[in-house]
């Protein structure tokens, strides 16, 4: 399969002006803010786990900890504080002894999913030319 097969095609909203100049294309300092806020959080690898996890169903706190391989109890409790805040996971205690909480994705969180599994499959379908690329460089660098 040729490379440009796999390509994920980036879409930019269109330009309406097209005498507009360039620097009017680029975002303001206030919306690179926000974008790189937000980048920021949903785009560390816990949040990507988390959300790719929860995108199969709902899921208990320690369903997620075992399937999320190396985080810690305290990692996972910040990660999902940090997407139910931003209105990506809704959290509902169930009544049970011991009590259970069971965590689930927000329709903005089904949203989020999208560009995540997009990621996702990006990565996988270009892995092994991300790794060609890597070892052309090293072996330039001497490394």
């Amino acid at each position: 399969m040729k490379p440009a097969q796999n390509a994920v095609h980036l879409h930019t909203a269109p330009v309406h002006d097209s005498t507009a100049a360039p620097d009017d294309l680029h975002f303001g300092d206030s919306k690179c803010t926000v974008v790189s806020d937000m980048l920021s959080r949903i785009g560390d690898k816990w949040s990507v786990l988390v959300v790719s996890y929860l995108g199969r169903g709902p899921r208990r706190f320690n369903e997620l900890k075992k399937t999320i391989g190396g985080i810690s109890q305290k990692m996972l409790t910040t990660t999902l504080r940090n997407l139910e805040r931003d209105g990506f996971v809704t959290r509902t205690v169930i009544p049970t002894r011991p009590v259970s909480v069971e965590y689930e994705l927000t329709e903005l969180g089904h949203c989020l999913l999208v560009p995540v599994q997009a990621l996702a499959e990006w990565t996988i379908a270009n892995i092994a030319r991300i790794d060609a690329a890597r070892a052309a460089y090293d072996a330039r660098k001497g490394g």
